[in-house]
């Protein structure tokens, strides 16, 4: 066991690398970076913003930090036309682009192993500090989202197991599949117009995650508030998350029920109960159990977009899109590569997890 997690570990080494390099390859052809961004303002703006620059002030062009080594071009910018070379040569280093590539890379690296992810280019905050800030939003919509669709589907798909082709299960089935084929945006705005003062009632707020003067409020009536707000998006993103494990779980359940140990342990005068709860629960709940971390982690880091853009949300997902769209390169590395490394670690202990349920099985021997 020791010697498979640490062939794991290592692995997740280069994983982590060639991620990382191949997003700093694309980012070298995007056009419209952070550099060319900034010149074609100044081009477009008076002198004033053109001396704040050039003059020899510490302040940075609309809160950048300087000298963070990531991606972008650093030559032939668009928009450099007609601007003094110093000029543009000031705002290269200011954010960090006077470097060569392979040297911005590795910069980048060092400071990424030490946890040091650098401020924002657009923001005046540090990379961390944007990711707390908005991490209440996505895990109030991913937590409550999980806890939900597993309470939901596992003792749905146990009785869909136990009444496997009856009318109920035909039905459940249909619903289930139904709502994981309709886009979870869609779902959203049916919820507004109906729900959220579109065209019917105005029952639910449409924006937010707490009420205005929340601070202010009791604490029961915080509670009432919060919830009240997650009621439309947690639907919107919920509805299709029912399919996935319910018939997981159902298909899991079947699959037990139909092997010697039960026909067995019914010989032996247990009841139907005391079959399927104490015998078939626990194995055919191992692929569910092992995929828990990852829907945990998931929760946490999970943001929907277009959900979040819909009921205005403004949690890691619109934050990343809103990144890439900018060409805040900090923001899109840094959670690139939080992200990247916690996937490798959830797949790892999602592997042990298995080990856990099922004891028989041997990592010693497996191959990573």
């Amino acid at each position: 066991m020791g010697a498979y997690i640490l062939r794991r570990l290592l692995l997740m080494i280069p994983t982590v690398f060639g991620i990382m390099a191949i997003s700093f390859v694309i980012t070298q052809f995007a056009p419209g970076g952070p550099v060319e961004q900034a010149l074609a303002n100044l081009s477009g703006q008076n002198v004033s913003l053109t001396e704040r620059i050039s003059g020899g002030g510490s302040g940075d062009l609309a809160g950048q930090a300087p000298n963070n080594p990531v991606g972008g071009k650093s030559t032939g910018y668009r928009g450099s036309q007609g601007l003094p070379p110093e000029l543009v040569a000031r705002i290269e280093k200011q954010f960090g682009f006077d470097k060569p590539p392979l040297e911005r890379f590795g910069m980048m690296l060092w400071n990424y192993l030490r946890f040091d992810f650098g401020d924002s280019y657009y923001r005046d905050a540090s990379v961390v500090e944007l990711i707390v800030e908005k991490m209440p939003v996505s895990i109030s919509l991913g937590l409550w989202m999980m806890l939900i669709a597993y309470g939901v589907s596992i003792p749905l798909g146990i009785r869909k197991a136990i009444s496997d082709g009856s009318r109920f299960d035909i039905a459940t089935s249909t619903i289930v599949i139904i709502g994981y084929a309709i886009p979870g945006f869609l779902v959203a705005i049916a919820l507004i117009i109906l729900f959220a003062g579109g065209s019917f009632w105005s029952i639910f707020p449409l924006r937010g995650i707490t009420s205005p003067g929340f601070d202010t409020f009791p604490w029961w009536r915080q509670v009432l508030d919060y919830f009240w707000h997650l009621v439309l998006p947690i639907t919107a993103m919920g509805l299709g998350a029912f399919a996935t494990t319910t018939l997981l779980t159902k298909n899991s359940f079947i699959d037990e029920i139909g092997k010697q140990y039960v026909t067995t342990a019914r010989a032996k005068g247990l009841t139907e109960n005391q079959v399927l709860y104490r015998h078939v629960f626990r194995n055919a709940m191992m692929l569910i159990i092992a995929s828990f971390p990852g829907a945990f982690v998931g929760a946490f880091f999970g943001g929907s977009l277009l959900i979040e853009t819909i009921f205005s949300l403004d949690g890691l997902g619109l934050l990343g899109f809103q990144s890439v769209a900018n060409r805040d390169y900090p923001v899109v590395f840094a959670t690139l590569y939080i992200f990247s490394l916690l996937g490798l670690i959830i797949a790892l202990i999602s592997d042990l997890t298995y080990m856990w349920v099922d004891p028989r099985l041997d990592f010693e021997s497996r191959e990573v």
